[in-house]
């Protein structure tokens, strides 16, 4: 409805992130047309595109209203005037934390403590990040820049950029993420560097990195995805000032599945690869629907994170009982089969009847999932 809004009432009454863009860039357009790039730092893949359609979207309109011209229109697609690079952006920055407020009051810094907006937006005079930090930008600036890579930012092609986003998100950093925050949760942890000294998770996800998506990885040369999941490994989840939480990483995972895991499979699949040799990939899999049904190993009941098909997910487990694995029968054929969440129909696959055993073997009852976790990333 704002964006609605916006493009009835025109540019001057512009309230929507996307239709100030829009009218900012008119009124560098009215005011001598200079050249601009418009860089997003959305941590999402094709950022830039993303960013452009939704800016264009909201300039055709105004055209269509009468508040613009074409030449404005020619303007915006002109990129020798401007342009939309893509970047990738990658420095886990989690809401700030008691740990670190309580750690800077010791050390005799005060007034750290967060202001929390009615929308549950937390402000504070400090920010918990992480050392490692990447920020790859496609080099298309058609009025110069700042020599962006003396501060460490690589510039360079879209391909590379983009090459750089898939070697993260679906093998070097994501799917651990992803993997480790679904059996946090059901194993009773709230930190995400706790976790790490789990040996079993922490073996779930160097099998899951180095053993399974090494070999299909995306390599996009400026980086090395090795060494990337080394320091993901050894520096950046074990980090205890940065107080990542698995109840955060397991929001949405349905948005998430089918590119954290789905590609590597596909990869699998396109190259001829053996699927049977996967286990972290389906045991991710099996946790994440075992996690949805918001029982935790011990038996107890806990809050699933936020996701846009929790609903219709947990309906299609209906009648799966914890302690029950004969209630398992065709339930999760209905979720594996959705190739609109993994990328492809599972149950076409290998992976389905891994999948399911390992579910299964997770709901046999308390302490379940941690002796399915721990045989098969041990066996």
């Amino acid at each position: 409805p704002v964006v609605q809004a916006d493009i009835d009432e025109g540019p001057a009454h512009a309230r929507h992130a996307m239709s100030m863009v829009a009218a900012l860039l008119l009124e560098r357009f009215q005011n001598g047309a200079a050249p601009l790039a418009v860089v997003s730092m959305d941590n999402c893949s094709h950022n830039g595109e993303k960013l452009q359609a939704s800016v264009m979207t909201v300039a055709k309109a105004w055209l269509e209203k009468g508040y613009v011209g074409q030449d404005f229109i020619d303007y915006l697609s002109d990129e020798s005037k401007i342009t939309f690079p893509w970047s990738m952006i990658d420095k886990i920055t989690p809401r700030p934390h008691k740990i670190v407020e309580e750690s800077l009051e010791k050390d005799g810094i005060e007034g750290m403590t967060p202001i929390v907006t009615s929308k549950n937006t937390f402000i504070a005079a400090f920010v918990n990040a992480e050392r490692p930090q990447y920020l790859v930008v496609e080099d298309k600036f058609p009025n110069g820049r700042p020599a962006l890579e003396k501060a460490g930012v690589y510039m360079t092609d879209r391909e590379t950029v983009n090459k750089t986003e898939r070697m993260k998100v679906t093998t070097c950093l994501n799917p651990l993420h992803t993997a480790m925050s679904v059996y946090g949760c059901m194993l009773g942890y709230d930190l995400i560097c706790a976790e790490m000294k789990d040996e079993d998770i922490v073996a779930l996800i160097k099998r899951l990195g180095y053993v399974e998506g090494l070999p299909v990885v995306v390599d996009p040369k400026i980086l090395d995805p090795k060494a990337f999941i080394d320091e993901v490994i050894e520096q950046r989840l074990p980090n205890p000032f940065m107080p990542d939480m698995p109840q955060r990483i397991a929001t949405d995972t349905s948005q998430k599945v089918g590119i954290r895991f789905g590609e590597t499979i596909k990869s699998y699949i396109a190259e001829g690869r053996d699927l049977n040799t996967l286990v972290s990939i389906p045991l991710a899999i099996a946790g994440w629907l075992r996690y949805l049904l918001a029982i935790d190993d011990n038996g107890n009941a806990f809050e699933v994170s936020a996701d846009p098909l929790k609903d219709d997910l947990q309906a299609k487990l209906a009648g799966i009982e914890f302690g029950k694995p004969e209630t398992v029968t065709d339930q999760l054929d209905g979720i594996l089969s959705n190739a609109s969440i993994f990328g492809s129909d599972l149950t076409k696959t290998v992976l389905a009847d891994k999948i399911k055993a390992y579910f299964k073997a997770e709901i046999a009852g308390a302490g379940a999932v941690r002796k399915t976790l721990h045989k098969a990333v041990n066996g």
